[in-house]
């Protein structure tokens, strides 16, 4: 699996992007399956150490699932968010692994804002779109979603 960072920008008069979310065209077009975010506040390890910067991939049917087995689910489906989180982030900081017990360990800001930021990139898709002025041609991107992500 690839990885391509940064925010990818579509082409609205591209229907390949609009419609897909890949990023580039056409034959060997890449779908982007991770994206990098910041936490507001940063996980703090054992030794006190702050991780802010992490990659989170796209889910699938799979992660999706599988928490419902969990038993700390069973016990109390709010936990779904924490395990769910847990397989989803593939790296934070120089953390060597990140699972729900790092997670069900974050401050509550920093869940809040991992949680919003699975929901744009998984249910949502892409937010950002490229567009050109009908009046000077001028070409942009903007973000239909309106914020930055991890804000409401």
């Amino acid at each position: 699996m690839q990885r391509t960072r940064g925010a990818p920008v579509l082409d609205l008069e591209d229907p390949q992007q609009a419609v897909g979310g890949a990023v580039g065209s056409g034959r060997g077009a890449q779908l982007r399956t991770e994206f990098d975010f910041v936490l507001p506040r940063g996980y703090v390890d054992q030794d006190g150490v702050v991780h802010n910067d992490g990659t989170m991939r796209l889910a699938t049917a799979r992660d999706e699932l599988l928490p419902l087995y969990d038993a700390r689910v069973q016990e109390n489906a709010a936990f779904t968010t924490v395990v769910l989180l847990g397989r989803v982030i593939t790296r934070l900081g120089t953390l060597g692994a990140v699972n729900a017990n790092v997670v069900e360990n974050m401050f509550a800001s920093d869940v809040a804002f991992l949680q919003d930021f699975y929901r744009r990139i998984n249910a949502e898709g892409h937010t950002r779109l490229a567009v050109t002025c009908p009046g000077c041609s001028h070409r942009f991107t903007v973000d239909v979603a309106g914020g930055r992500l991890g804000e409401s």
